[in-house]
């Protein structure tokens, strides 16, 4: 672990499996009670002066340890590849987040403008003056490891708050690769600390402490709920990347191709582990059959596996855990009328690993648990529609907020009706876009606050507000 600036043992051990090969890759060091007091004193200590520490000097540590992120590409893209399964070619965005978050944020800070207030009676002057709001706790899910990671270590270290970072126990290595690059470059004490935990309870101690003054996460709606619960023992500032049941509408005039494309393509990357990714695929039923067909022409293309071969599309699920449910979904889907299309089961001949081969379900209806349930697996949900009657309210039942809904169609007044009424955080019409420029965050249930953007940085900000009075003469009866 990394702990008050020294790399250091812990309590308990992890013990890191890798899900393509179901081999043990590593054990490392998880934190106990004691541990988690020594991180959370640690960054209290550490706050003062780094939230002190001039804006200049920030960035300059910001690109040192950018310079050896970049420096260490291959050792940290491994880690990635090798805790979680994930594609070679697919762990580039997980190392290129990390690079880009410091260059940006660090970048973005000394953007960021105080601003003034009018005086009504023009008696006083007001200013508001940008904080660091204090220290900050991260629970990061296992899906995207040094993305996830990335999404909150920029913000954080740019604002001038330490920051606690809890990897998931599913994935830690390539966190704990970032610690030790932070120990190698000398980064003040505190500042920044990576620890993952050998229970649930001794997390639970980071965010019920009340020495975190934000708590932010990447995770499901469920976990966000319970850090919220252990978390009210202070008053804290929230910043969380939930859930979603992703729709996506195409309609008859779309561009088929495309749909299939961004559907399947973000759909089958990462095995379908994506927090944005298409569950819900209501396609108009005059061209029901074209998208259909396309879709399971990609499905039956995608290449399954784990090597360092850069057409590999699909990894593993994350556990056996991950596979039983979503194989689960998939044959009580099929027993209650859905109709399979391609996939459903393990690839042929590969009998290690928690590989599913890309699925494509027809038929599928509004009671089944896999149209009711964020997946998190490579599955195509197809649901076909006649008109446009319902169509929003079904797009809209997703719970009480969503993150992302998809939108294709060449008519643009459609395009922009549909975008203002679907009730999630982020609409991709007729594509798909992010970077770390481009706010990413939810609505109700899917999240509160943002990962990537300047306004990231508002999470981990504080506005004070200092007023003057005009009469000089006061400051000079004070001063004589």
């Amino acid at each position: 672990m990394y702990i008050d600036g020294a790399l250091t043992d812990g309590q308990g051990r992890i013990d890191v499996i890798n899900p393509a090969t179901e081999d043990s890759v590593a054990t490392v060091a998880a934190a106990g009670f004691a541990d988690v007091e020594r991180a959370l004193a640690a960054a209290r200590d550490a706050f003062p002066g780094w939230a002190a520490t001039p804006i200049a000097e920030r960035q300059r540590w910001m690109r040192r340890l950018r310079d050896e992120v970049i420096a260490n590409e291959d050792d940290l893209r491994a880690c990635v590849h090798h805790e979680m399964g994930k594609p070679w070619a697919q762990t580039e965005e997980d190392w290129d987040r990390v690079v880009a978050s410091l260059d940006f944020y660090a970048e973005e800070i000394a953007r960021l403008q105080d601003f003034s207030l009018p005086d009504r009676a023009g008696t006083h002057s007001h200013r508001m003056v940008w904080e660091p709001a204090g220290v900050a706790v991260a629970f990061l899910a296992w899906n995207f490891p040094l993305l996830n990671l990335a999404f909150k270590l920029g913000p954080a270290m740019a604002a001038g708050c330490p920051i606690i970072i809890r990897p998931s126990n599913e994935t830690p290595i390539s966190a704990y690769a970032i610690g030790e690059l932070c120990a190698g470059i000398g980064l003040p004490r505190g500042v920044v600390q990576v620890l993952a935990t050998e229970t649930y309870a001794a997390a639970d101690a980071l965010s019920a402490s009340t020495i975190p003054a934000v708590l932010t996460m990447i995770g499901s709606t469920e976990t966000g709920k319970h850090v919220i619960r252990t978390g009210a023992t202070s008053i804290k500032k929230y910043a969380m990347e939930l859930g979603g049941n992703a729709p996506v509408l195409v309609f008859d005039d779309a561009d088929l191709d495309l749909a299939a494309d961004v559907v399947c393509g973000v759909k089958f990357s990462n095995a379908g582990q994506i927090c944005v990714s298409p569950n819900r695929v209501y396609v108009q039923r005059s061209v029901l059959q074209a998208f259909t067909d396309r879709a399971v022409a990609r499905a039956r293309a995608a290449r399954v596996g784990f090597d360092r071969d850069d057409d590999i599309t699909t990894g593993p699920l994350i556990n056996a855990r991950a596979f039983d449910r979503i194989k689960g979904l998939v044959d009580r889907a099929v027993a209650e009328g859905a109709t399979l299309l391609a996939g459903g089961d393990r690839p042929q001949g590969m009998n290690r690993g928690h590989f599913l081969a890309p699925t494509v379900l027809g038929d599928v209806t509004e009671t089944m648990d896999v149209y009711r349930d964020e997946t998190f697996g490579p599955i195509v949900s197809i649901i076909p529609f006649d008109t446009e009657d319902d169509l929003l309210r079904q797009a809209n039942d997703c719970g009480q907020g969503g993150l992302t809904a998809y939108v294709f169609t060449r008519d643009l007044a459609r395009a922009e009706g549909y975008a203002a009424a679907l009730r999630y955080g982020e609409v991709q019409i007729n594509g798909v876009k992010y970077d770390i420029d481009l706010p990413h965050g939810g609505i109700g249930y899917a999240g509160v606050g943002h990962d990537c953007s300047y306004l990231a940085l508002h999470d981990y900000l504080v506005l004070k507000r200092i007023t003057r009075a005009r009469d000089t003469t006061l400051f000079e009866s004070v001063n004589a």
